[in-house]
């Protein structure tokens, strides 16, 4: 259904950043905070009024809105045309809603920002980029929003670029970005090849066309694989997920809002969107479920360790998104984007609680020494234990159905039947329940060294001590009904109303037994009480007796997992050293030398010397002027009339008779030519002839010398060259 109603969803923010940007310096804070939230609330409200649009007519094909053509190149034609469908209306509700709250909240966490206009400027270009991410109807106008989030990301993580650190983090996760994006290019090239076409539906339509060979496996496999890698370093796996816990630098709302309900969920989203590409390259569905698995449970045991509030929960994000990408990979695609929405809710209400934690402890986010926030900041206490017990999968709360929905359908898939790894539904299902300890280990870790027990904090900092106010608390609540009641959508069985809704754009909601559903359901929740459990009893109150004997125990395996394994130190190795010393070198020599010194400087030094000779010749007397005249006219007159010079003695042998020729090009009526055909100096032949023949006696080896005279300008040309006669 033809719409004109979907390119105001992106529009609005869009027109509130380009606003701040222009005039915000010279606006007062409040009609900052009013543009800003006005152009997300907007964006918002159209979503809503698109999305009741979807009804049944509607539901399967979607709504577009063509905006205009973009180019047209031979056979490629790529359209500006946004299209909402049950997917993309899911996600524009879930970035409006949740940008909304943020944009709230951070007007009285930036409360004291010098250059608030800026930040909320980016705020809103980001939700912008990351709309027409969601919305693009075409790879090519996707990959724009996906561009635009990595900048607007880079742009926000490295906010405060006054401290190097944070400079640094925004760098970071830009390159590393940018390594996954060249993956998506590719992979976009093969789409290409292979269906002539970049729009999304018709890709989807055109499944079979990938099952062609291509480097002993399809074109399927190949192209889905390089927008994997796309994926991976959007959305933080593994070995691209580097950058996000560095980008904890930013403002804590730009981590709530950027990586934790948006933009990291990217890569998920797009895999979801392509999932008929997906669907025929069964192998790289194994890789997408395997290296999200491994990426959940790995960050896990990073988590563990972490004394920085916002580093548990960004290695926690990177953590979750390793189960929504085995949802995905294990061709179950609405329980990935189930755990997408329900972490939207939760992962954002903890980060917010983090930077309100923070906004109470004086800006600090060391958890060893904080402690006993339960009764300082009730309102912050509240959500953080909703959102807790989210992320940890307890029953009833959200993230409970979400996990249990990506457990039992790893277990369940027939997605990797008729490979070499059928059994890898059963490896990446125990990898995501071991995953789910962990998080249940370290999230509750947090919570009793954050909100139990008694502060740790120095007497100055508890004296600030106190709830944050209303404007960071409210978005705060709202987001813990989120994380209560959003895992209700997605309830097993015939109630789950977004499985349903999403059958349009991702298929068919994987079957499960009931009996599998309910076993796994026990186990998970037994799961997440014996993390809970064990957590308290290490650090139940502050640090007990068991954590700090474990710790004096195992110093260097406690200090390798607090130091992240170390990867970062093993990527600088081997790419930043490696990759600075050529850098050096090619600095050195060809920006120094080559283009500094040679092209440079050495051209303004030629140009420099031969103005200093034309200044010299141009002395202004007349008679230096007639005898330069001279000197070139007898040049001329010399290079004119000399005849050409002979360059080669050429030898014609028959027997005993040989036939010397110097060229015709030297026949002139100046010119004498002697020879000398036995090599006693003296010559045999001679005259006016450049071609003389010569009668030996013998055989031998002789040398035959030709001497060319110009009688005119008495000079001379001597020719050289041995012959054998036989």
């Amino acid at each position: 259904m033809e719409t004109r109603l979907l390119h105001l969803i992106p529009l609005f923010p869009f027109a509130g950043a380009l606003t701040l940007f222009l005039f915000g310096r010279g606006m007062r804070r409040p009609n900052v905070h009013l543009v800003a939230i006005t152009a997300i609330a907007g964006a918002f409200i159209a979503t809503v009024l698109a999305f009741s649009r979807l009804h049944e007519a509607a539901h399967a094909t979607g709504l577009t809105d063509h905006v205009w053509t973009w180019f047209s190149s031979g056979s490629l034609k790529v359209d500006v045309t946004l299209r909402m469908d049950a997917l993309s209306g899911v996600m524009c509700l879930i970035i409006t809603f949740i940008g909304t709250l943020i944009h709230i909240y951070s007007t009285g966490y930036m409360s004291h920002e010098k250059d608030h206009a800026r930040f909320f400027s980016y705020l809103n270009l980001f939700c912008g980029a990351m709309l027409v991410l969601v919305l693009g109807d075409s790879l090519p106008v996707m990959f724009v929003g996906w561009e635009g989030v990595g900048l607007c990301s880079y742009l926000l993580i490295g906010f405060w670029y006054d401290v190097k650190a944070n400079a640094d983090a925004g760098k970071k996760a830009f390159i590393t970005n940018r390594v996954g994006d060249f993956g998506f290019l590719l992979g976009m090239f093969l789409i290409f090849q292979a269906v002539g076409t970049l729009d999304i539906p018709s890709v989807n339509g055109a499944a079979a066309a990938f099952t062609a060979p291509l480097w002993g496996q399809t074109i399927g496999f190949w192209a889905a694989l390089f927008l994997f890698i796309g994926a991976c370093g959007k959305s933080a796996q593994i070995p691209l997920y580097v950058w996000l816990p560095d980008a904890m630098a930013g403002p804590t709302p730009v981590s709530a809002l950027i990586h934790a309900a948006t933009m990291v969920t990217a890569g998920v989203y797009m895999v979801a969107r392509m999932h008929a590409l997906f669907m025929v390259a069964p192998l790289a569905l194994a890789i997408v479920a395997l290296v999200g698995a491994l990426t959940a449970l790995f960050a896990a045991i990073i988590g563990f360790a972490q004394n920085d509030f916002k580093k548990v929960l960004a290695y926690s994000t990177v953590s979750q998104l390793g189960f929504m990408f085995v949802g995905v990979g294990t061709a179950n695609f609405g329980s990935g984007v189930f755990h997408l929405m329900t972490h939207a809710f939760f992962k954002a209400g903890l980060f917010l609680c983090a930077g309100s934690v923070m906004h109470a402890m004086s800006g600090s986010g060391d958890i060893t020494k904080m402690g006993g926030l339960k009764k300082l900041t009730p309102w912050t206490h509240g959500v953080f234990l909703v959102c807790w017990l989210a992320i940890c999968g307890v029953p009833p709360f959200s993230g409970f159905f979400s996990k249990d929905a990506i457990v039992a359908g790893a277990f369940a898939t027939h997605a990797f039947e008729g490979t070499s790894v059928p059994w890898m539904g059963s490896v990446v299902g125990v990898m995501l329940l071991a995953a789910a300890l962990c998080t249940a280990f370290y999230m509750s870790r947090l919570y009793f060294l954050v909100f139990s027990g008694e502060s740790r904090a120095d007497d100055e900092t508890k004296r600030h001590i106190h709830e944050s106010p209303m404007e960071m608390v409210g978005p705060l609540v709202v987001l813990a009904g989120g994380a209560l009641l959003s895992g209700f959508l997605g309830v097993p069985g015939s109630r789950n109303w977004l499985a349903h809704w999403l059958e349009p754009s991702v298929g068919p909601e994987l079957h499960i037994a009931p009996m599998t559903e309910y076993a796994l359901m026990a186990v998970s929740t037994g799961v997440a009480a014996l993390g809970i459990v064990l957590a308290f009893v290490f650090y139940g109150g502050g640090y007990r007796d068991p954590a700090i004997r474990f710790a004096q125990s195992m110093p260097g395996f406690v200090q390798l997992v607090r130091d992240k394994f170390r990867v970062d130190e093993m990527y600088a190795f081997l790419i930043t050293w490696l990759v600075k010393r050529p850098a050096r070198l090619l600095f050195w020599v060809v920006d120094r030398f080559l283009i500094d010194k040679v092209l440079v400087h050495g051209s303004a030094a030629v140009v420099d010397v031969a103005g200093r000779l034309t200044r010299s010749l141009q002395t202004g007397d007349s008679q230096r002027y007639l005898a330069g005249f001279a000197i070139g006219v007898a040049a001329l007159v010399y290079i004119a009339t000399r005849p050409p010079q002979p360059h080669e003695l050429r030898l014609k042998v028959e027997g005993t008779i040989v036939e010397a020729d110097v060229g015709t090009g030297a026949v002139g009526g100046d010119i004498l030519y002697e020879f000398d055909f036995d090599g006693d100096g003296k010559a045999d032949r001679s005259g006016k002839t450049p071609v003389q023949r010569f009668v030996y006696e013998g055989s031998g080896r002789y040398t035959i010398t030709a001497v060319v005279r110009d009688t005119k300008w008495d000079t001379s040309t001597t020719l050289v060259k041995k012959v054998t006669v036989k």
